[in-house]
């Protein structure tokens, strides 16, 4: 048994205690505290002083693609979502399977960052064995991409058998997810949605203005791609409203949706996800690059709805860094308290990942899977210190590594 002392302890449940203590069992948590407890007297009992840090649960980086990390640097920012989105299918084409090694790299570089589960979107299952192999848990999602299949319950079942047919792995939880509403067809939406049972879905919803002229009236830049790369259905009727409605007319409007971007929701849109109890994504600077729009990070809060954070892929970021993310959040919602915006990069993260049973706060029975920050001296508000300071890789350690 351990008992970790530190400058700070951040339970994110409750509010941060100075001076405070984590005694931690078998890597599990079994007791938090504030220092002026008398100390314990089991010989089996070992204190470690961590100095001037803050711990706090592990990250949870909510949607990212990590097979695409070989991308890092090599798809220019846009103006154009869809523009941007030919670039990388083109490079993608180019390329003969996703390399290992700059998987590798980018999965010790989200653990660097503070990163405890993720979840990682993927086409190919390049990442899954990395992944496995590592001290990182989270959601696998598994993304079918047909906008005119001929035959969507054999696309979907088929996906569902290649997912069924890989090791499993105690840590991992993998299903099939549809990408998005412009790249996948109702039928195969349907088919997905039957499959998915309680697991997570995943989907791109309302991330760029051409996917609401393209469910509106089917015209613009993604009808256009769609033609292009030959995946157009002339059978294919838009459905004349927003992505939150026509998820909802497919049946996939739940607790169990994460609505990835979100960027051009309205109000009401926010609202419907709220009530469902689904969770709102945000990757603000993946935003910015791809020309998706600046997501309305003050709207996500006060709509209610649950707002959880990821970097999304190293095409469309600079690094995987999640504090980063968390900054960047920050600056486009200063008016939203520190400590929510910590709580979408931990615990709310956690529950749109089905993993907030293990991850996500510091509390009894959690996982240890805790990360001590280093934070100067004479920090008064903790809190908006980690949101506002874009915490770097060399200011971050696992006190208990063994954890995962």
């Amino acid at each position: 048994m351990i008992r970790y002392r530190a400058a700070w302890i951040l339970p994110i449940a409750a509010a941060p205690i100075r001076g405070g203590l984590v005694t931690v069992d078998r890597g599990r948590i079994v007791g938090v505290s504030s220092g002026d407890e008398p100390p314990l007297r089991s010989r089996e009992i070992e204190t470690i002083d961590l100095g001037d840090v803050a711990v706090l649960p592990g990250l949870v980086n909510a949607h990212t693609h990590l097979e695409l990390s070989w991308m890092r640097g090599k798809v220019a920012p846009s103006d154009s979502m869809p523009a941007w989105a030919a670039r990388l299918i083109a490079l993608r084409r180019e390329q003969a399977g996703e390399p290992r090694a700059p998987i590798a790299a980018a999965i010790a570089e989200v653990r660097n960052s503070g990163t405890a589960l993720v979840g990682d979107v993927t086409n190919t299952l390049a990442a899954d064995q990395l992944l496995g192999e590592s001290a990182i848990a989270g959601a696998m999602f598994y993304e079918i991409l047909g906008f005119n299949p001929s035959e969507p319950q054999q696309v979907a079942a088929t996906a569902r058998d290649t997912l069924d047919g890989l090791e499993p792995r105690p840590d991992w939880l993998r299903t099939v997810v549809p990408h998005a509403p412009y790249s996948v067809s109702p039928d195969l939406f349907r088919a997905i949605a039957r499959d998915a049972g309680d697991r997570p879905m995943s989907i791109h919803v309302g991330e760029s203005s051409d996917e609401i002229a393209f469910l509106r009236n089917a015209t613009g830049a993604w009808r256009e791609l769609l033609y292009r790369l030959d995946a157009w259905n002339d059978r294919w009727e838009p459905p004349g409203c927003g992505p939150v409605e026509y998820l909802d007319r497919l049946g996939l409007l739940s607790d169990r949706l994460l609505a990835v971007h979100g960027t051009q929701l309205t109000n009401g849109e926010l609202s419907r996800l709220a009530t469902a109890d689904a969770t709102l994504v945000t990757c603000p600077r993946s935003n910015r690059w791809t020309g998706a729009g600046t997501p309305p990070i003050e709207r996500f809060y006060s709509s209610g709805v649950r707002v959880a954070i990821g970097t999304d892929s190293l095409a469309s970021v600079e690094d995987l860094n999640l504090f980063r993310e968390v900054a960047y959040v920050r600056d486009l919602a200063p008016h939203v308290p520190a400590r929510q915006i910590l709580a979408s990069a931990t615990i709310a993260g956690a529950i749109a990942l089905g993993f907030n049973k293990e991850f996500g706060t510091i509390e009894p029975g959690k996982r240890a899977a805790l990360i001590a920050v280093c934070v100067p001296s004479g920090v008064e508000d903790v809190e908006e210190y980690l949101v506002s300071g874009s915490i770097e890789p060399d200011a971050i350690r696992w006190p208990d590594s063994s954890t995962l």
